[in-house]
Protein backbone atom coordinates (compact mmCIF):
# COMPACT_ATOMS: atom_id res chain seq x y z
CA UNK A 1 0.00 0.00 0.00
CA UNK A 2 0.95 3.32 -0.62
CA UNK A 3 0.64 5.81 1.89
CA UNK A 4 -2.80 6.80 1.22
CA UNK A 5 -4.31 3.54 1.11
CA UNK A 6 -2.99 3.07 4.69
CA UNK A 7 -4.10 6.03 5.48
CA UNK A 8 -7.58 5.03 4.40
CA UNK A 9 -7.41 1.44 6.21
CA UNK A 10 -6.19 3.12 9.71
CA UNK A 11 -9.55 5.51 8.95
CA UNK A 12 -11.84 2.27 8.21
CA UNK A 13 -10.96 -0.69 9.30
CA UNK A 14 -12.89 -2.39 12.49
CA UNK A 15 -9.34 -2.83 13.62
CA UNK A 16 -8.72 0.17 14.84
CA UNK A 17 -10.52 2.09 17.33
CA UNK A 18 -12.57 5.58 17.21
CA UNK A 19 -10.24 7.75 18.82
CA UNK A 20 -7.85 6.76 16.39
CA UNK A 21 -9.74 6.75 13.70
CA UNK A 22 -11.12 10.49 14.94
CA UNK A 23 -7.62 11.56 15.12
CA UNK A 24 -6.99 10.47 11.75
CA UNK A 25 -10.14 11.69 10.11
CA UNK A 26 -9.20 15.38 11.23
CA UNK A 27 -6.60 16.02 8.77
CA UNK A 28 -7.85 13.91 5.71
CA UNK A 29 -7.70 17.64 3.97
CA UNK A 30 -3.44 17.44 5.02
CA UNK A 31 -1.48 15.23 2.43
CA UNK A 32 1.80 16.08 3.94
CA UNK A 33 0.76 15.13 7.83
CA UNK A 34 -1.13 11.97 6.15
CA UNK A 35 2.55 11.21 4.43
CA UNK A 36 4.22 11.96 7.29
CA UNK A 37 2.34 9.67 9.41
CA UNK A 38 2.30 6.78 7.29
CA UNK A 39 5.24 6.43 4.25
CA UNK A 40 6.75 4.31 6.31
CA UNK A 41 6.26 2.17 9.51
CA UNK A 42 8.30 3.79 13.16
CA UNK A 43 11.70 1.62 12.53
CA UNK A 44 12.29 -0.19 15.04
CA UNK A 45 16.55 -0.06 15.00
CA UNK A 46 19.19 -1.13 16.99
CA UNK A 47 17.49 0.92 19.96
CA UNK A 48 13.82 -0.02 19.63
CA UNK A 49 11.10 2.37 18.77
CA UNK A 50 11.38 6.25 19.01
CA UNK A 51 8.79 8.70 17.29
CA UNK A 52 6.11 11.06 17.60
CA UNK A 53 3.13 10.16 19.68
CA UNK A 54 0.07 9.71 17.79
CA UNK A 55 -2.17 7.76 14.87
CA UNK A 56 -0.64 6.31 11.83
CA UNK A 57 2.41 3.52 10.89
CA UNK A 58 5.21 6.06 11.84
CA UNK A 59 4.04 7.03 15.10
CA UNK A 60 4.21 5.98 18.47
CA UNK A 61 0.99 4.42 20.14
CA UNK A 62 -0.62 0.86 21.07
CA UNK A 63 -0.94 -0.69 17.74
CA UNK A 64 2.91 0.04 16.84
CA UNK A 65 4.19 -1.06 20.28
CA UNK A 66 1.81 -4.14 19.84
CA UNK A 67 3.43 -4.81 16.51
CA UNK A 68 7.05 -4.48 17.70
CA UNK A 69 6.38 -6.85 20.72
CA UNK A 70 4.92 -9.60 18.70
CA UNK A 71 7.78 -9.26 16.89
CA UNK A 72 10.15 -9.65 19.84
CA UNK A 73 7.96 -12.61 21.41
CA UNK A 74 8.35 -14.23 18.24
CA UNK A 75 12.42 -13.76 18.55
CA UNK A 76 12.43 -14.81 22.57
CA UNK A 77 10.13 -18.36 21.47
CA UNK A 78 12.49 -18.81 18.79
CA UNK A 79 15.56 -18.32 21.36
CA UNK A 80 13.64 -20.84 24.07
CA UNK A 81 13.36 -17.82 26.18
CA UNK A 82 9.54 -17.93 27.47
CA UNK A 83 9.73 -19.41 30.58
CA UNK A 84 12.47 -16.79 31.56
CA UNK A 85 10.07 -13.74 31.13
CA UNK A 86 10.80 -9.85 30.15
CA UNK A 87 11.11 -7.18 32.59
CA UNK A 88 9.23 -4.35 31.79
CA UNK A 89 9.57 -0.71 33.07
CA UNK A 90 8.35 2.82 32.25
CA UNK A 91 9.04 6.76 32.92
CA UNK A 92 6.62 9.91 33.27
CA UNK A 93 6.05 10.26 29.47
CA UNK A 94 2.24 10.18 27.84
CA UNK A 95 1.05 7.23 27.08
CA UNK A 96 4.05 4.97 28.88
CA UNK A 97 1.45 3.57 30.95
CA UNK A 98 -0.56 2.07 28.48
CA UNK A 99 2.59 1.07 26.12
CA UNK A 100 4.54 -0.78 28.86
CA UNK A 101 1.12 -2.68 29.42
CA UNK A 102 -0.10 -3.09 25.59
CA UNK A 103 3.65 -5.07 25.55
CA UNK A 104 3.06 -7.19 28.89
CA UNK A 105 -0.24 -7.96 27.20
CA UNK A 106 0.93 -9.19 23.81
CA UNK A 107 3.79 -11.24 25.81
CA UNK A 108 1.64 -12.67 28.12
CA UNK A 109 -0.52 -13.88 25.22
CA UNK A 110 2.59 -15.59 23.32
CA UNK A 111 2.95 -17.41 26.26
CA UNK A 112 5.84 -15.26 27.86
CA UNK A 113 6.46 -14.26 31.31
CA UNK A 114 6.17 -10.51 31.69
CA UNK A 115 6.79 -8.87 35.19
CA UNK A 116 5.96 -4.94 34.63
CA UNK A 117 7.29 -2.54 37.52
CA UNK A 118 4.01 -1.38 39.95
CA UNK A 119 4.76 2.32 38.89
CA UNK A 120 7.80 4.66 37.00
CA UNK A 121 11.18 3.51 37.64
CA UNK A 122 14.58 4.69 36.49
CA UNK A 123 16.12 2.55 33.39
CA UNK A 124 19.23 1.57 35.27
CA UNK A 125 16.91 -0.23 37.30
CA UNK A 126 14.76 -2.26 34.51
CA UNK A 127 18.26 -2.79 33.57
CA UNK A 128 19.48 -4.75 36.85
CA UNK A 129 16.17 -5.93 37.10
CA UNK A 130 16.29 -8.40 34.17
CA UNK A 131 19.52 -10.00 35.55
CA UNK A 132 18.35 -10.14 39.36
CA UNK A 133 14.78 -11.44 37.80
CA UNK A 134 16.89 -14.27 35.17
CA UNK A 135 14.90 -12.92 32.65
CA UNK A 136 15.60 -13.47 28.72
CA UNK A 137 14.66 -9.40 27.92
CA UNK A 138 13.76 -5.74 28.86
CA UNK A 139 11.73 -3.68 27.59
CA UNK A 140 11.81 0.15 29.00
CA UNK A 141 9.07 2.24 27.92
CA UNK A 142 11.29 5.90 27.25
CA UNK A 143 12.13 8.68 25.17
CA UNK A 144 14.89 9.77 27.25
CA UNK A 145 15.24 13.47 26.65
CA UNK A 146 13.46 14.09 23.75
CA UNK A 147 10.20 16.59 24.31
CA UNK A 148 6.75 15.99 25.78
CA UNK A 149 5.56 14.91 22.23
CA UNK A 150 7.82 11.81 21.84
CA UNK A 151 8.10 8.42 23.60
CA UNK A 152 9.77 5.70 23.00
CA UNK A 153 10.52 1.62 23.38
CA UNK A 154 13.85 0.12 23.92
CA UNK A 155 14.80 -3.40 24.04
CA UNK A 156 17.46 -5.26 26.72
CA UNK A 157 18.95 -8.80 26.36
CA UNK A 158 19.41 -10.96 29.60
CA UNK A 159 22.77 -9.50 30.07
CA UNK A 160 21.20 -6.37 31.07
CA UNK A 161 22.50 -4.64 28.26
CA UNK A 162 20.55 -3.19 25.60
CA UNK A 163 20.32 -5.97 22.87
CA UNK A 164 23.56 -5.70 20.58
CA UNK A 165 24.69 -7.45 17.36
CA UNK A 166 23.81 -9.66 16.16
CA UNK A 167 20.66 -10.32 18.43
CA UNK A 168 19.75 -6.54 17.46
CA UNK A 169 19.22 -7.55 13.66
CA UNK A 170 17.66 -10.86 14.30
CA UNK A 171 14.90 -8.97 16.38
CA UNK A 172 14.62 -6.27 13.71
CA UNK A 173 14.16 -8.80 11.58
CA UNK A 174 11.20 -10.44 13.42
CA UNK A 175 9.56 -7.06 14.15
CA UNK A 176 9.64 -6.42 10.56
CA UNK A 177 8.14 -9.61 9.21
CA UNK A 178 5.15 -8.59 11.17
CA UNK A 179 3.21 -7.02 8.46
CA UNK A 180 -0.47 -7.36 9.59
CA UNK A 181 -1.91 -6.25 12.41
CA UNK A 182 -4.04 -9.19 12.44
CA UNK A 183 -1.12 -11.50 13.19
CA UNK A 184 -0.76 -9.74 16.90
CA UNK A 185 -1.59 -11.42 19.91
CA UNK A 186 -3.32 -9.80 23.08
CA UNK A 187 -5.18 -10.48 25.59
CA UNK A 188 -6.82 -9.16 29.11
CA UNK A 189 -4.73 -8.80 32.24
CA UNK A 190 -7.29 -10.62 34.53
CA UNK A 191 -6.58 -13.46 31.88
CA UNK A 192 -2.80 -12.69 31.92
CA UNK A 193 -2.85 -12.86 36.11
CA UNK A 194 -5.09 -16.29 35.94
CA UNK A 195 -2.64 -18.30 32.99
CA UNK A 196 0.45 -17.24 35.61
CA UNK A 197 1.90 -14.76 32.55
CA UNK A 198 1.69 -11.19 34.07
CA UNK A 199 3.58 -10.15 37.54
CA UNK A 200 4.18 -7.15 39.40
CA UNK A 201 7.41 -5.88 40.47
CA UNK A 202 7.12 -3.97 44.00
CA UNK A 203 9.45 -2.06 46.08
CA UNK A 204 11.53 -5.26 47.25
CA UNK A 205 13.86 -4.78 44.18
CA UNK A 206 13.94 -1.13 44.69
CA UNK A 207 15.42 -2.13 48.39
CA UNK A 208 17.79 -4.58 46.13
CA UNK A 209 19.16 -2.05 43.98
CA UNK A 210 19.79 0.59 46.66
CA UNK A 211 21.88 -2.02 48.44
CA UNK A 212 23.81 -2.60 45.06
CA UNK A 213 24.24 1.15 44.14
CA UNK A 214 25.26 1.79 48.14
CA UNK A 215 28.01 -0.80 47.56
CA UNK A 216 29.77 1.53 45.34
CA UNK A 217 30.63 4.21 48.33
CA UNK A 218 34.17 4.06 49.13
CA UNK A 219 33.96 7.02 51.68
CA UNK A 220 31.11 6.61 53.68
CA UNK A 221 32.40 8.15 56.90
CA UNK A 222 33.28 11.60 54.59
CA UNK A 223 29.52 11.64 53.38
CA UNK A 224 28.30 11.22 56.70
CA UNK A 225 30.42 13.74 58.08
CA UNK A 226 30.24 16.36 54.93
CA UNK A 227 26.48 15.82 54.29
CA UNK A 228 25.48 17.17 57.54
CA UNK A 229 26.07 20.33 55.58
CA UNK A 230 26.78 20.23 52.48
CA UNK A 231 23.67 21.55 50.07
CA UNK A 232 22.98 19.83 46.71
CA UNK A 233 20.03 21.32 44.35
CA UNK A 234 18.52 18.60 42.77
CA UNK A 235 15.77 18.35 40.08
CA UNK A 236 14.20 15.15 38.00
CA UNK A 237 12.63 16.85 35.66
CA UNK A 238 9.55 15.45 35.75
CA UNK A 239 11.27 11.89 35.36
CA UNK A 240 11.86 9.07 37.07
CA UNK A 241 14.51 10.23 39.60
CA UNK A 242 13.42 11.77 42.28
CA UNK A 243 12.36 9.04 44.37
CA UNK A 244 15.67 6.89 43.97
CA UNK A 245 18.12 9.83 43.91
CA UNK A 246 16.86 11.51 47.36
CA UNK A 247 17.00 7.90 49.05
CA UNK A 248 20.46 6.94 47.99
CA UNK A 249 21.25 10.31 48.89
CA UNK A 250 19.38 10.47 52.54
CA UNK A 251 20.63 6.56 53.29
CA UNK A 252 24.26 7.66 52.94
CA UNK A 253 24.17 10.67 54.94
CA UNK A 254 23.38 13.46 52.88
CA UNK A 255 20.80 15.78 54.76
CA UNK A 256 20.38 19.21 52.77
CA UNK A 257 19.12 17.88 49.45
CA UNK A 258 16.85 20.53 47.86
CA UNK A 259 14.24 19.62 45.45
CA UNK A 260 13.17 21.78 42.85
CA UNK A 261 9.57 22.00 43.59
CA UNK A 262 8.03 22.94 40.36
CA UNK A 263 9.59 20.07 38.53
CA UNK A 264 9.87 17.43 41.49
CA UNK A 265 5.99 15.32 40.16
CA UNK A 266 6.16 13.39 37.27
CA UNK A 267 4.54 14.79 34.27
CA UNK A 268 4.76 13.71 30.84
CA UNK A 269 4.02 17.69 29.56
CA UNK A 270 7.24 18.78 30.86
CA UNK A 271 5.85 22.07 31.79
CA UNK A 272 8.72 23.98 32.94
CA UNK A 273 11.21 22.94 30.13
CA UNK A 274 11.61 23.43 26.40
CA UNK A 275 13.29 19.36 26.43
CA UNK A 276 13.67 17.61 29.96
CA UNK A 277 17.49 17.52 29.17
CA UNK A 278 20.27 17.97 31.25
CA UNK A 279 22.15 18.78 28.64
CA UNK A 280 20.64 21.75 28.34
CA UNK A 281 21.26 25.11 30.18
CA UNK A 282 17.04 25.86 29.84
CA UNK A 283 16.61 22.61 31.44
CA UNK A 284 18.92 23.97 34.20
CA UNK A 285 17.18 27.64 35.18
CA UNK A 286 14.88 27.15 38.23
CA UNK A 287 17.74 24.92 39.52
CA UNK A 288 19.78 27.38 39.28
CA UNK A 289 17.95 29.80 40.97
CA UNK A 290 16.81 27.44 43.98
CA UNK A 291 20.71 27.19 43.97
CA UNK A 292 21.33 30.77 44.54
CA UNK A 293 18.63 30.99 47.27
CA UNK A 294 19.90 28.29 49.10
CA UNK A 295 23.71 28.78 48.39
CA UNK A 296 24.23 24.88 47.22
CA UNK A 297 27.47 23.52 46.90
CA UNK A 298 26.08 20.97 43.30
CA UNK A 299 23.52 20.89 41.27
CA UNK A 300 22.42 17.93 39.92
CA UNK A 301 19.79 17.15 37.09
CA UNK A 302 18.39 13.54 35.62
CA UNK A 303 16.41 13.61 32.66
CA UNK A 304 13.46 11.25 32.69
CA UNK A 305 14.50 8.04 32.74
CA UNK A 306 17.07 8.48 35.12
CA UNK A 307 20.21 7.38 32.77
CA UNK A 308 21.38 11.11 31.81
CA UNK A 309 23.11 13.52 34.51
CA UNK A 310 23.50 17.08 34.45
CA UNK A 311 25.66 19.19 36.81
CA UNK A 312 26.99 22.68 37.92
CA UNK A 313 28.94 23.14 40.57
CA UNK A 314 30.67 26.84 41.88
CA UNK A 315 33.66 28.13 40.87
CA UNK A 316 35.44 29.36 44.20
CA UNK A 317 37.33 33.02 42.50
CA UNK A 318 33.94 33.71 41.23
CA UNK A 319 31.30 32.49 43.16
CA UNK A 320 29.40 31.50 39.51
CA UNK A 321 27.51 28.43 38.99
CA UNK A 322 29.51 26.52 36.07
CA UNK A 323 28.07 23.61 33.77
CA UNK A 324 29.78 20.62 33.55
CA UNK A 325 29.67 18.86 29.93
CA UNK A 326 29.19 14.85 30.10
CA UNK A 327 32.84 14.42 29.27
CA UNK A 328 33.65 16.95 32.03
CA UNK A 329 31.52 15.10 34.71
CA UNK A 330 33.04 11.73 33.15
CA UNK A 331 36.43 12.72 34.01
CA UNK A 332 35.67 14.12 37.32
CA UNK A 333 33.90 11.21 38.49
CA UNK A 334 36.85 9.04 36.79
CA UNK A 335 39.63 10.08 38.27
CA UNK A 336 37.89 10.00 41.94
CA UNK A 337 37.38 6.14 42.03
CA UNK A 338 40.72 5.69 39.99
CA UNK A 339 42.33 7.70 42.48
CA UNK A 340 40.28 6.60 46.12
CA UNK A 341 40.48 2.73 44.80
CA UNK A 342 44.36 3.20 44.61
CA UNK A 343 45.06 3.87 47.70
CA UNK A 344 42.29 2.49 49.34
CA UNK A 345 44.26 -0.87 47.05
CA UNK A 346 41.02 -1.54 45.43
CA UNK A 347 41.86 -1.10 42.35
CA UNK A 348 42.60 -3.83 39.76
CA UNK A 349 46.09 -4.57 38.41
CA UNK A 350 43.89 -5.75 35.02
CA UNK A 351 41.45 -3.29 35.43
CA UNK A 352 40.11 -1.50 32.24
CA UNK A 353 38.52 1.76 31.32
CA UNK A 354 35.72 2.02 28.46
CA UNK A 355 34.96 5.43 26.27
CA UNK A 356 32.98 5.74 23.23
CA UNK A 357 34.87 6.70 19.75
CA UNK A 358 32.79 10.82 20.64
CA UNK A 359 34.23 10.75 24.08
CA UNK A 360 37.29 12.64 25.33
CA UNK A 361 40.55 12.02 24.62
CA UNK A 362 41.60 12.61 28.29
CA UNK A 363 40.77 9.44 29.32
CA UNK A 364 43.92 7.75 27.31
CA UNK A 365 45.39 9.83 29.54
CA UNK A 366 43.59 8.61 33.33
CA UNK A 367 44.24 4.80 31.66
CA UNK A 368 48.15 5.74 31.90
CA UNK A 369 48.33 7.06 34.53
CA UNK A 370 46.49 4.25 36.69
CA UNK A 371 48.06 1.68 34.59
CA UNK A 372 44.73 0.47 32.74
CA UNK A 373 43.74 -0.74 30.01
CA UNK A 374 41.72 1.88 27.82
CA UNK A 375 39.16 0.30 25.46
CA UNK A 376 37.38 2.18 22.95
CA UNK A 377 33.43 0.94 21.52
CA UNK A 378 30.97 2.53 19.21
CA UNK A 379 28.50 5.01 20.22
CA UNK A 380 25.75 3.74 22.57
CA UNK A 381 25.98 2.30 26.28
CA UNK A 382 25.20 -1.50 24.77
CA UNK A 383 28.92 -1.53 23.91
CA UNK A 384 30.45 -0.77 27.21
CA UNK A 385 27.80 -3.12 28.70
CA UNK A 386 28.72 -5.65 26.07
CA UNK A 387 32.49 -5.27 27.06
CA UNK A 388 31.89 -5.64 30.48
CA UNK A 389 30.06 -8.92 29.99
CA UNK A 390 32.86 -10.45 27.64
CA UNK A 391 35.13 -9.69 30.24
CA UNK A 392 33.27 -11.48 33.06
CA UNK A 393 32.82 -14.28 30.43
CA UNK A 394 36.41 -14.72 30.34
CA UNK A 395 37.73 -14.05 33.46
CA UNK A 396 39.97 -11.19 31.93
CA UNK A 397 39.83 -8.11 32.78
CA UNK A 398 37.86 -6.09 35.42
CA UNK A 399 35.80 -3.00 34.74
CA UNK A 400 36.82 0.14 36.51
CA UNK A 401 34.44 2.53 34.77
CA UNK A 402 32.65 3.36 31.38
CA UNK A 403 31.35 6.79 30.22
CA UNK A 404 30.24 8.23 27.03
CA UNK A 405 30.12 11.86 26.12
CA UNK A 406 26.35 12.48 25.84
CA UNK A 407 26.06 12.71 29.99
CA UNK A 408 26.14 8.81 30.99
CA UNK A 409 28.24 6.71 32.93
CA UNK A 410 28.24 3.80 34.97
CA UNK A 411 29.90 2.82 38.16
CA UNK A 412 29.97 -0.69 38.92
CA UNK A 413 28.67 -4.06 37.42
CA UNK A 414 24.66 -4.27 38.78
CA UNK A 415 23.24 -2.41 35.41
CA UNK A 416 24.70 -2.82 31.93
CA UNK A 417 23.50 0.42 31.11
CA UNK A 418 24.39 4.10 32.03
CA UNK A 419 22.97 4.78 35.60
CA UNK A 420 22.52 8.44 36.55
CA UNK A 421 21.17 7.55 40.21
CA UNK A 422 24.42 5.69 41.06
CA UNK A 423 26.35 8.98 39.36
CA UNK A 424 24.64 11.56 41.14
CA UNK A 425 25.62 9.33 44.48
CA UNK A 426 29.27 9.30 43.58
CA UNK A 427 29.37 12.79 42.39
CA UNK A 428 27.67 13.51 45.94
CA UNK A 429 30.43 11.42 47.58
CA UNK A 430 33.09 13.69 45.68
CA UNK A 431 32.18 17.07 46.27
CA UNK A 432 31.91 16.21 49.83
CA UNK A 433 35.66 14.53 49.86
CA UNK A 434 36.73 17.65 47.69
CA UNK A 435 34.36 20.34 50.36
CA UNK A 436 36.67 18.57 53.16
CA UNK A 437 40.12 19.77 51.42
CA UNK A 438 38.17 23.22 50.55
CA UNK A 439 37.33 22.45 47.26
CA UNK A 440 34.35 22.87 44.98
CA UNK A 441 33.82 20.34 42.09
CA UNK A 442 35.02 22.92 39.55
CA UNK A 443 37.42 23.51 41.65
CA UNK A 444 38.74 20.34 41.54
CA UNK A 445 37.82 20.12 37.71
CA UNK A 446 40.41 22.36 37.06
CA UNK A 447 42.50 20.86 39.14
CA UNK A 448 42.60 17.66 36.72
CA UNK A 449 42.78 20.04 33.53
CA UNK A 450 46.03 21.26 35.32
CA UNK A 451 47.35 17.41 35.48
CA UNK A 452 46.15 16.54 31.96
CA UNK A 453 45.72 18.96 30.17
CA UNK A 454 42.94 21.12 28.74
CA UNK A 455 40.77 18.79 26.81
CA UNK A 456 37.28 20.39 25.16
CA UNK A 457 34.91 18.92 23.66
CA UNK A 458 31.54 20.22 21.54
CA UNK A 459 28.43 19.13 19.64
CA UNK A 460 26.58 20.24 16.93
CA UNK A 461 23.37 18.86 16.06
CA UNK A 462 20.93 19.16 13.39
CA UNK A 463 17.56 18.75 13.33
CA UNK A 464 15.88 17.33 9.87
CA UNK A 465 12.61 15.83 10.21
CA UNK A 466 10.02 13.55 8.06
CA UNK A 467 10.94 12.64 5.17
CA UNK A 468 13.00 15.40 3.17
CA UNK A 469 15.18 15.37 6.69
CA UNK A 470 15.91 11.35 6.59
CA UNK A 471 16.90 11.92 2.77
CA UNK A 472 18.86 14.86 3.61
CA UNK A 473 21.06 13.69 6.40
CA UNK A 474 21.86 10.63 3.61
CA UNK A 475 22.52 12.69 1.13
CA UNK A 476 25.22 15.01 3.77
CA UNK A 477 26.67 11.29 5.07
CA UNK A 478 27.04 10.38 1.38
CA UNK A 479 28.87 13.89 0.25
CA UNK A 480 30.96 14.07 3.28
CA UNK A 481 32.51 10.40 2.86
CA UNK A 482 32.64 10.50 -0.74
CA UNK A 483 35.28 13.30 -0.32
CA UNK A 484 36.26 13.48 2.91
CA UNK A 485 38.60 16.85 3.97
CA UNK A 486 42.71 16.44 4.23
CA UNK A 487 42.36 19.50 6.82
CA UNK A 488 39.87 21.13 9.28
CA UNK A 489 40.18 24.21 10.75
CA UNK A 490 43.84 24.28 10.52
CA UNK A 491 44.55 20.95 11.53
CA UNK A 492 45.94 18.23 9.33
CA UNK A 493 43.72 14.84 8.65
CA UNK A 494 45.71 12.58 10.19
CA UNK A 495 43.21 9.23 9.71
CA UNK A 496 40.04 9.03 7.91
CA UNK A 497 37.65 6.05 9.58
CA UNK A 498 35.03 5.52 7.69
CA UNK A 499 32.89 2.81 9.90
CA UNK A 500 30.35 1.17 7.95
CA UNK A 501 33.04 0.04 5.02
CA UNK A 502 35.21 -0.32 7.93
CA UNK A 503 38.18 1.20 6.59
CA UNK A 504 40.74 3.66 8.38
CA UNK A 505 42.73 5.47 5.89
CA UNK A 506 45.98 6.99 6.74
CA UNK A 507 46.20 10.70 4.97
CA UNK A 508 49.91 10.75 4.62
CA UNK A 509 50.47 7.24 2.87
CA UNK A 510 47.17 6.22 1.38
CA UNK A 511 47.60 3.02 3.47
CA UNK A 512 44.58 1.25 4.79
CA UNK A 513 43.21 -0.90 7.09
CA UNK A 514 40.20 -1.94 9.11
CA UNK A 515 38.63 -0.21 12.11
CA UNK A 516 38.70 -2.55 14.81
CA UNK A 517 35.35 -2.42 15.25
CA UNK A 518 31.66 -2.86 14.11
CA UNK A 519 30.04 -1.72 11.02
CA UNK A 520 28.24 1.77 11.51
CA UNK A 521 27.41 4.72 9.63
CA UNK A 522 29.91 7.16 11.24
CA UNK A 523 32.72 8.71 10.03
CA UNK A 524 35.82 9.70 11.75
CA UNK A 525 38.91 12.23 11.67
CA UNK A 526 41.93 11.57 13.55
CA UNK A 527 43.45 15.32 13.42
CA UNK A 528 46.82 16.35 14.61
CA UNK A 529 47.36 17.62 18.41
CA UNK A 530 45.28 15.68 19.89
CA UNK A 531 42.05 16.95 17.82
CA UNK A 532 39.26 15.18 16.14
CA UNK A 533 36.43 15.06 14.87
CA UNK A 534 33.36 12.96 13.80
CA UNK A 535 29.62 13.02 11.68
CA UNK A 536 27.06 10.45 12.69
CA UNK A 537 23.00 10.52 12.22
CA UNK A 538 21.34 9.71 15.20
CA UNK A 539 19.96 6.43 15.63
CA UNK A 540 17.55 7.82 17.63
CA UNK A 541 16.00 11.10 16.99
CA UNK A 542 15.89 12.74 13.33
CA UNK A 543 19.41 15.00 13.63
CA UNK A 544 22.57 14.25 12.67
CA UNK A 545 25.58 15.06 14.88
CA UNK A 546 29.01 16.55 14.62
CA UNK A 547 31.49 16.12 17.27
CA UNK A 548 34.41 17.50 18.06
CA UNK A 549 37.37 18.00 20.25
CA UNK A 550 40.70 20.08 20.90
CA UNK A 551 43.40 20.10 23.32
CA UNK A 552 44.94 24.01 24.70
CA UNK A 553 47.07 24.92 26.85
CA UNK A 554 44.99 26.68 28.80
CA UNK A 555 40.87 26.08 29.16
CA UNK A 556 40.64 29.89 27.09
CA UNK A 557 43.00 28.53 24.90
CA UNK A 558 41.11 25.18 24.56
CA UNK A 559 38.05 26.97 23.92
CA UNK A 560 39.05 29.11 21.16
CA UNK A 561 41.22 26.28 19.35
CA UNK A 562 36.85 24.50 19.65
CA UNK A 563 35.39 27.05 18.59
CA UNK A 564 37.67 27.68 15.62
CA UNK A 565 37.13 23.60 14.67
CA UNK A 566 33.57 23.87 15.21
CA UNK A 567 33.32 26.31 12.34
CA UNK A 568 34.80 24.24 10.23
CA UNK A 569 33.33 21.06 11.33
CA UNK A 570 29.91 22.70 10.31
CA UNK A 571 30.74 23.52 6.89
CA UNK A 572 30.85 20.28 6.05
CA UNK A 573 27.24 20.08 6.66
CA UNK A 574 26.70 22.78 3.48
Amino acid sequence: MDYREMYRFWCEDDYFDDATKAELKAIADDDREIRERFYRSLEFGTGGLRGIIGAGTNRMNLYTVRKATQGLANFIKKEGGAEKGVAIAYDSRRMSIEFSEEAALCLAANGIKAYRFESLRPTPELSYAVRELGCIAGIVVTASHNPAEYNGYKVYWEDGAQVAPPKDAEIIDEVNAVTDFYQVKTMSRLDAIKAGLYFVIGSELDDQYMVELKKQVLRPDVCREQGKDMKVVYTPLHGTGNIPARRILKEIGFEQVYVVPEQEKPDGNFPTVVSPNPESKAAFELALALAEKVGADLVLATDPDADRLGVYAKDSETGEYMSFTGNMSGMLICEYLLSTRKELGLLHDDGFLVKTIVSTNMTDLLAKEYNLELKECLTGFKYIGELIKLSEQSGKGHYEFGFEESYGCLVGTHARDKDAIVAVMMLCEAAAYYRKQGLTLWDQMMNIYRKYGFFREGIETLTLKGFDGAEAIKAMMDRIRSNPPKELGGYNVVEFRDYEKDIVLKTATGETGPTGLRKSNVLYFDLNDNAWACVRPSGTEPKIKFYMGVKGTSFADADAKLKALDEAVMELSK
